[in-house]
């Protein structure tokens, strides 16, 4: 239920997005777009007019610097005036009220279904990266591979508003760092034998990877990503035959409609894979690059 007067910044409200926040934090988000990730992107042409659900492939740990880089993307297509607003998973309120309300002044909203059709009712755009923390934490060997962990909540509210989905996906930004495993499984059983939380928050994944600063890393801690050039696409929209509220609660099309939206976004992301043949010893440390010119995007 989604509360009478919420609490200022819980994203539980539509109306504490800031344009001025969002302006004060471009010149920052350009400086890492241009001189540390070296971002290539392209297809925001595919983007139509009107509402649209951008569905994400999420990379790179709590960090999500592929996030950050396409939220940028957003607005400097886009333009600031044009809304979007993006479901973040309740987690970081509770962990980091002060992140949370800077996310809360960009755009980001409660992941819950009642927020995104209230933003979708509202004429604006959301943004959902379906996976969550297991797709953000996924092994290594598994980072050119869309996994939204069965989630298909964003079909339902895609179906019932009848938007278009706009798929956007990355390649480099799970490169940042090495995810070896998740030991999840084997930490909630010691939960359940009287372990606590920490911070008593259930932290939904447990990875083990190499990363800066830590170095060998266990547990969801945020790191600092290498400077890998990075590589955006936006695919073209997808549409569905049916729309309206009975479409959405026929389980039989939602999940044909889920298969049809993994299915693309694995085939856009195998072939910006194949285009780019991004991996850590061919983009290499490009340290030095940082104080060298900016290259070309689109």
């Amino acid at each position: 239920m989604m509360p009478k007067n919420p609490v200022p910044y819980s994203g539980w409200s539509l109306t504490e997005r800031d344009p001025e926040t969002i302006a004060a934090l471009m010149p920052a988000w350009e400086w890492f777009y241009r001189y540390y990730f070296r971002v290539q992107t392209g297809g925001w042409e595919n983007i139509p007019e009107g509402r649209v659900l951008f569905v994400g492939s999420h990379n790179g740990g709590l960090t999500a610097p592929d996030m950050v880089m396409m939220i940028y993307d957003w607005f400097r297509h886009q333009g600031l005036e044009r809304p979007i607003y993006g479901l973040m998973h309740p987690t970081v309120w509770k962990m980091s009220p002060s992140l949370a309300e800077l996310a809360v002044k960009v755009g980001a909203i409660q992941a819950h279904p009642k927020m995104a059709l209230a933003a979708l009712h509202k004429g604006a755009s959301v943004l959902v990266y379906p996976g969550g923390a297991q797709d953000v934490y996924r092994p290594f060997s598994q980072r050119h591979q869309i996994y939204f962990a069965g989630r298909k909540g964003f079909i339902k509210v895609a179906l019932r508003e009848g938007v278009p989905i706009v798929p956007a996906i990355s390649v480099g930004a799970h490169e940042t760092f090495f995810v070896m495993t998740d030991c999840y499984e084997q930490v909630k059983f010691l939960h359940e034998l009287g372990m606590p939380w920490l911070l008593g928050v259930d932290p939904v994944v447990f990875p083990v990877y190499l990363g800066l600063p830590w170095g060998l890393a266990l547990g969801p801690l945020p790191h600092w990503p290498l400077p890998l050039t990075m590589h955006t696409r936006i695919g073209r929209p997808i549409c569905f035959e049916r729309y309206g509220i009975q479409a959405a609660h026929d389980r039989d099309y939602v999940d044909a409609c889920y298969r049809l939206v993994v299915a693309r976004m694995q085939a856009d992301l195998d072939q910006l894979v194949a285009e780019t043949q991004t991996c850590p010893l061919a983009n290499g440390f490009p340290l030095s690059s940082l104080l060298k010119t900016p290259i070309t995007h689109e």
